[in-house]
């Protein structure tokens, strides 16, 4: 199997596609949520198919990833990849949820420390944050759903499994392990992932002197505003590219 350079409908090239999975991984690796190799991000392409960080001969781990690391992968989990490439090990989080998800246009897959441990000290995330991180507090209200198992999510059935604890929610907490983040572009995947750690570390830090803070009133949370994808994504996602430029790690995709 190989893809082109075709244009995405809504998306983009699938070049631009790669780069995007690559700048993704980077982004959630210089923002401490992917530590080494463990992690990875994909994007839908066409109705049977998507690009996939995949680990290769040469692998660096998510914060060097580059263009030539992104391959294509069908939804039934078959590929032709370059030699010595090989699919994630947990594909089947980004097929199955991409499957049962029509809405879903990218997965983040990765393993956020501050996430993990907030589950498993049994802190769930809640709307304490108000204007702090809107879209996190939003996240919190509707509920973050969790996956009860720490396994490997690498058969079809347990990224089934997966995709029905995540049901139609933008995020999900895999116990033990790390999380699924979704969107309707790998920006807002991303952005998501990265919102969910945000009040994984603010919740673990309101509640280390063993107090449990407050759930925001629902006079505050009626009155946040809906600020929008471009404000909410496309702005924060532009401040992270801004950051990984100025540490150097930008360039060479």
């Amino acid at each position: 199997m190989t893809i082109t350079d075709r244009t995405v409908p809504g998306l983009g090239s699938s070049a631009e596609l790669r780069d995007l999975v690559a700048l993704g991984c980077r982004v959630l690796a210089f923002r401490g949520l992917a530590e080494d190799i463990l992690g990875h991000i994909s994007v839908r392409t066409t109705a049977d198919e998507l690009l996939v960080r995949c680990r290769g001969p040469q692998e660096r781990g998510l914060l060097f990833t580059g263009s030539a690391d992104v391959h294509a992968v069908s939804l039934d989990g078959e590929s032709e990849l370059p030699a010595r490439f090989s699919a994630p090990n947990e594909l089947p989080i980004h097929t199955e949820v991409l499957r049962a998800r029509p809405d879903v246009q990218a997965v983040v897959h990765v393993h956020p420390p501050a996430v993990v441990a907030a589950d498993l000290a049994g802190l769930p995330l809640r709307p304490i944050v108000g204007a702090y991180n809107i879209p996190a507090m939003r996240m919190a209200q509707n509920g973050v759903p969790t996956y009860p198992r720490g396994v490997l999510i690498n058969r079809p059935e347990l990224g089934r499994d997966v995709a029905r604890a995540l049901g139609d929610r933008p995020a999900c907490i895999l116990r033990g392990h790390g999380i699924v983040a979704t969107g309707d572009s790998v920006e807002q995947a991303v952005v998501r992932a990265l919102n969910l750690d945000a009040l994984a570390r603010m919740t673990l830090q309101a509640s280390a002197f063993g107090t449990t803070p407050p759930e925001l009133s629902a006079e505050d949370i009626a009155a946040m505003p809906d600020l929008g994808s471009a404000f909410n994504d496309a702005q924060v996602w532009a401040y992270n590219i801004s950051r990984l430029e100025n540490a150097g790690l930008a360039g060479d995709l």
